[in-house]
């Protein structure tokens, strides 16, 4: 492999960077420094520092911006396998310097249980445990983190240079039953342990790096263990105030000498699970999970984990596999999308059969681990994979009608650090779409460029993003109301399908179509606003099933099974005889009817039907503590609130203009139905208003790119951040 500088000519070739045998430069640092010259991720004294505005920037030494696409966007060829070995070694990915990185790969076997594993029994109303004070116990794990309030700079193989610190106790003696705890390997998270009794153990999660919050996923090793004790494990600052763990969520436990000797892997443990608010009155509040569980065997090595790992090197593994095969390869090509923020690839896959004519097929475009906590997208789409580059007659039939555009993981910089939602940017990936945020983002902002792109050249007929739940049971999806007569009805007949392949894992009822002013930069919102009228958002839960007399965990083949289900309704959508489409479109009709109690309006539609009397309002997705725009890595001391980012100064929610224009337009709302010449509340009541203007569109994505920034009279001024060309011609 080549580093980012691959010669054009070989870059639309289905180049697979990283995954053919070849090295990566150590610590790979002439990146590092173009990619923080060209965008100026920081302002250090002594450091480099973002050229005056208009002053041009040299082009980076290999030959190209960072973030930049390494080859067109052209229908895949017939390719070989990949030359080398076949089990060369993956070069390491890169980490963040303030992150300390062990040695040893963490691999796991795959296992499906023979039994359904049960959710845990509901605990009654006896309370949870009494949180037994850390002050009280022994740290015997703690974990050096990047300081409150500092951003990304750069990053290099291996993470932070010099020594490995300690940050676990060391043991007294062979008689010491302490458990020695570890986290610093891909995807881990856990930043201390306090032993506060002889088997029971207060942990801390890290929050998303850079960030003070996102505190979820968790995934760390524990050695030294005993086979008899009953251990109490509690997590003491989980941060949603509503989790699955309260309806009989168990966590996951995976352990080695099972593995290597038994062939069983990953599985459901923990009884006396309790999710409960913690004891102290901080803002924000945060919870705690507490589970009780027994170790299969003396001094083994186990892992716990939120849900069933999936690593970015787990993704370059299979993507090497891939590539390497000589029939899937010609049919599949996999390039570089573009480079993350720590220099890591992100990959896009292009599928479609090459024999057969390019300028009739429509696209579809699926993409992954935007959040990175949310690691069953990731076994969604191996599933999804997995069939569509089978040999199965539906997935040639689908490779010859479409072009398949597909983003594995789009963070794979949250991924390998073990963020629960964020990216290295310190926001959500996932309200990034709506800006022009090219090197904060740069999987999202090339993702959509890619989508552009693809609909300048033909019609894109579905696009489904993978994402995770932790409140709901059950797969389901969000979609996006349309104003136009009959797109309501048309918005859920994917999902009505999708339901009726997968009866015992997916829950039409549970689907949401309702456009929040909050998901406005999500992928669906974008995707739908930009044409794509089939735009979704598939919620994987982190449980299972409830659905068809089941009750019970998903594994990783339920999982994956929800990939081969959305192939097979795919077929079923785009099926030329309309029986199928008809039969689904009068079955919506008649749950409307149901639902809301009178017959359609006018030609037979519901367009005069407001959202919120379709759905209730608190049909947002599982990211209510987070849905705040993203801010710019580069923008030093402008850390938002709110509506702006995390941590606003509190002039911006109570200045006292402000406050009189909030109690204006409370009164001018409360008067309008009383006024003869009121203006129409509804947008779709008004000729001409359903749809946005292509003007309307460009004024909102402007407004969308203001940032605020914090002057020293103490107030808030808003400035719009410039704009990256691309973004500006797109």
């Amino acid at each position: 492999m080549q580093p980012l500088g691959d010669p054009p000519g070989q870059a639309g070739k289905g180049a697979l960077g990283g995954l053919g045998g070849g090295q990566l430069p150590e610590p790979y640092d002439s990146f590092i420094r173009s990619h923080l010259r060209y965008y100026g991720y920081f302002r250090a004294p002594g450091l480099l520092q973002r050229p005056p505005h208009g002053t041009p920037v040299p082009p980076a030494q290999h030959g190209r911006s960072p973030g930049e696409l390494r080859g067109p966007f052209a229908l895949p060829l017939a390719q070989g396998p990949l030359p080398g070995p076949p089990l060369d070694p993956l070069p390491p990915p890169h980490w963040p310097i303030e992150c300390e990185v062990i040695k040893e790969t963490m691999e796991h076997i795959e296992w499906v249980p023979p039994e359904p594993e049960p959710f845990c029994p509901p605990v009654g109303p006896e309370p949870a445990p009494a949180a037994l004070s850390e002050d009280m116990g022994t740290v015997v794990y703690h974990l050096r983190t990047a300081p409150r309030g500092s951003r990304f700079t750069r990053a290099r193989v291996g993470g932070a240079p010099g020594p490995l610190s300690s940050p676990a106790a060391p043991l007294e003696g062979p008689q010491d039953t302490t458990l020695v705890f570890e986290s610093r390997f891909e995807s881990g998270n856990l930043q201390s342990a306090v032993k506060v009794g002889p088997y029971a153990y207060v942990l801390r999660l890290r929050p998303d790096l850079y960030t003070a919050k996102h505190t979820q996923w968790f995934y760390f090793r524990v050695q030294n263990t005993r086979r008899g004790p009953l251990y109490r494990f509690t997590i003491a600052n989980m941060a949603k105030p509503k989790s699955l763990y309260g309806a009989g969520l168990r966590p996951l436990l995976y352990s080695q000498r099972d593995a290597r000797t038994r062939g069983v892997g990953w599985r459901r443990v923990g009884t006396n699970i309790h999710y409960s608010r913690g004891d102290g009155e901080g803002d924000p509040a945060v919870f705690r999970l507490s589970w009780a569980s027994r170790f299969p065997h003396d001094a083994d090595t186990c892992f716990f984990a939120h849900s069933y790992p999936y690593t970015y090197s787990d993704l370059r593994r299979y993507l090497r596999v891939l590539a390497r095969d000589p029939v899937r390869s010609r049919y599949c090509a996999v390039r570089e999308l573009c480079r993350s923020l720590a220099g890591n690839a992100v990959y896009l896959l292009t599928i479609t059969s090459p024999a057969s004519a390019a300028t009739a097929k429509r696209a579809v475009v699926v993409s992954a681990r935007a959040h990175p906590g949310e690691s069953g997208g990731s076994w969604a789409m191996r599933g999804f994979l997995d069939f569509l580059l089978g040999g199965h007659p539906d997935a040639r039939l689908l490779r010859r009608l479409f072009i398949f555009t597909v983003v594995p993981m789009l963070n794979p910089d949250g991924v390998i650090v073990g963020n629960s939602r964020c990216s290295l940017a310190g926001r959500d990936p996932n309200r990034a779409y709506g800006t022009g945020l090219r090197g904060d983002f740069p999987g999202v902002w090339h993702l959509r460029a890619t989508v552009e792109r693809l609909l300048a050249e033909r019609e894109v007929v579905l696009y489904c993003d993978f994402h995770g739940h932790s409140r709901k049971n059950n797969v389901f999806m969000y979609g996006c109301d349309g104003a136009g007569a009959g797109s309501r009805l048309h918005q859920r007949i994917f999902p009505l399908m999708l339901s009726k392949n997968a009866p015992d894992k997916f829950s039409f009822p549970s689907c949401k179509f309702k456009v929040q002013k909050s998901k406005e930069g999500t992928g669906r919102v974008v995707m739908w606003r930009m044409g794509i009228s089939n735009s979704y958002t598939m919620e994987v839960t982190f449980g299972g099933s409830t659905l068809g007399g089941r009750n019970s965990h998903f594994t990783t083949e339920d999982i994956k099974a929800l990939g081969y289900h959305l192939c097979d309704t795919l077929l079923d959508f785009c099926d030329p005889h309309p029986a199928k489409l008809q039969r689904c479109l009068a079955e919506v009709d008649v749950q409307l009817q149901q639902r809301l109690g009178r017959q359609p309006g006018p030609g037979g539609s519901w367009s005069d039907v407001s959202p919120s009397e379709l759905e209730s309002s608190t049909s947002g997705s599982d990211s209510s503590v987070s849905d705040e725009p993203p801010a710019p890595v580069s923008a030093q001391g402008r850390e938002g609130r709110g509506a702006q980012g995390v941590g606003a100064p509190a002039p911006l929610c109570h200045h006292p203009e402000q406050r009189r224009r909030k109690r204006l337009r409370r009164r001018r709302a409360r008067t309008a139905p009383h006024r003869t010449n009121a203006v129409p509340r509804s947008r779709a009541s008004v000729p001409g208003l359903g749809t946005p203007r292509p003007a309307l569109l460009r004024l909102r994505s402007e407004l969308k790119a203001t940032a605020v920034v914090l002057h020293g009279d103490g107030c808030c001024h808003r400035a719009i951040t410039p704009r990256a060309p691309e973004a500006a011609q797109a």
